[in-house]
């Protein structure tokens, strides 16, 4: 009962310290701006830098490289601790997921959210670091090419998934497919922008 409980509190705690919108918070407490009125309406880090740039340039890059360092950050302590207190590979990953769906459909929020691409980068980075390493790369690349930053990520999400299976074939898939597809169901409005060459330019 007692390994149970320490289950529950953690899975709780997760998605509750994923679902804090730093860049929702950031952007309103020192820009007065409120991101998810403005942009895209997205809380991430990429419309923090695009609805801030609008006041202050120099101001929008700190807080988008806050923001994408908090969101990262509040999805990789909470496996930590968890790490720390020796659980079960499986709770780990359940972990990171309910992490970034904290992140995607924020309990503050009315239950929405951002992307989940920076929290899922926290998490994975613990729980499977080289195909992470290897995604990371490849969304440089495609930033520097393209200047997309949603399409950075999900070529990068396929590559992940992709070097998953090849580098850690006996990892619990079903967990990181649960956040793979949370990312690709947020990223569908940038998906149709896309399609129809309409996708902002943003880095």
């Amino acid at each position: 009962m007692e390994f149970l409980n320490q289950n529950l509190v953690l899975y709780v705690v997760a998605y509750f310290m994923g679902g804090i919108p730093f860049g929702y918070l950031l952007a309103k407490f020192f820009a007065n701006v409120d991101i998810k009125q403005a942009g895209s309406g997205n809380i991430g880090a990429t419309n923090v830098l695009r609805v801030v740039k609008e006041k202050d340039a120099s101001l929008a890059k700190r807080l988008g490289v806050i923001t994408l360092l908090l969101d990262a950050l509040k999805g990789a302590l909470i496996l930590v601790i968890a790490i720390l207190l020796g659980v079960h590979t499986d709770t780990l990953w359940t972990i990171a997921a309910l992490s970034v769906l904290g992140h995607c459909f924020s309990p503050y929020l009315m239950f929405e959210g951002g992307k989940g691409v920076a929290t899922a980068f926290g998490v994975l980075i613990i729980l499977a670091p080289l195909p992470t390493l290897i995604a990371l790369g490849v969304w440089f690349v495609c930033a520097k090419v393209f200047k997309v930053s949603s399409l950075s990520s999900l070529l990068a999400l396929i590559v992940l998934m992709i070097a998953s299976y090849i580098l850690m074939p006996h990892t619990p898939h079903a967990p990181l497919w649960i956040i793979a597809w949370v990312v690709f169901y947020k990223h569908i409005p940038n998906i149709k922008k896309l399609l129809k060459r309409e996708e902002a330019k943003v880095i």
